[in-house]
């Protein structure tokens, strides 16, 4: 292993990242009650999920290999990332429109019925797989000669403190936005479903456009 392959390692963990940035800065927006336990537990699920995936993705392509061969496993690799693409962008979508009915409907109540969107562990998880699963694809070009099934571990483990520092970063940074909106809730879920289908459109776009 080189230092040009951790290069590489770096610049795939900021690239996947990027997702999981967009949507930290939605969970510091939309959660009215979030605290640095939340905070941290939020940015640690998008690290964890960001090293999994890989490593899914990178034994799933040994298993069919074993299974088919090589060549057999080039065409199931092009299948798995189609449906790896169109799964991401249907959760962050469902997940997307949720935010923004929410959003609509809360911002069309009597201010003394207005409730501020709480902490939701399992909405973070939810998040944290359609950010995630894209890097499915990802244990596949690793698999392709940047990784082996030693050092893949050294690779993801990288992935995740990068995912979980800039996570963090994004959190922070919604929460000031949201202090900024001086706690105009219903307008913050608005900002946030935008962005989770904004991410969701992306997610197609660079599969396609090969970015």
């Amino acid at each position: 292993m080189t230092w040009e392959i951790i290069v590489k390692i770096i610049l795939f963990g900021i690239a996947l990242a990027m997702d999981a940035f967009a949507v930290s800065i939605t969970d510091g927006l939309i959660y009215s009650d979030i605290n640095k336990k939340k905070i941290f537990f939020i940015a640690a699920t998008f690290g964890i999920m960001q090293a999994l995936m890989p490593v899914i993705g990178f034994f799933a392509v040994e298993i069919v290999s074993l299974i088919v061969g090589n060549s057999g496993s080039v065409q199931a690799i092009k299948v798995f990332t189609i449906v790896v693409t169109w799964l991401s962008f249907g959760l962050l979508i469902l997940i997307g429109l949720k935010m923004l009915i929410e959003g609509i409907i809360e911002i069309r109540k009597p201010v003394e019925e207005k409730k501020p969107k709480l902490f939701s562990i399992k909405e973070v998880l939810i998040m944290g797989v359609a950010t995630a699963i894209d890097a499915l694809a990802v244990g596949v070009s690793l698999h392709a000669g940047l990784s082996t099934s030693v050092t893949i571990w050294l690779h993801v483990s990288i992935i995740c403190v990068i995912t979980f520092a800039i996570s963090l970063a994004g959190l922070f940074l919604g929460k000031q936005i949201l202090k900024l909106l001086k706690g105009k809730t219903e307008i913050t879920v608005i900002i946030g479903g935008c962005i989770l289908i904004l991410l969701a459109v992306w997610v197609i776009v660079s599969h396609y456009a090969g970015l």
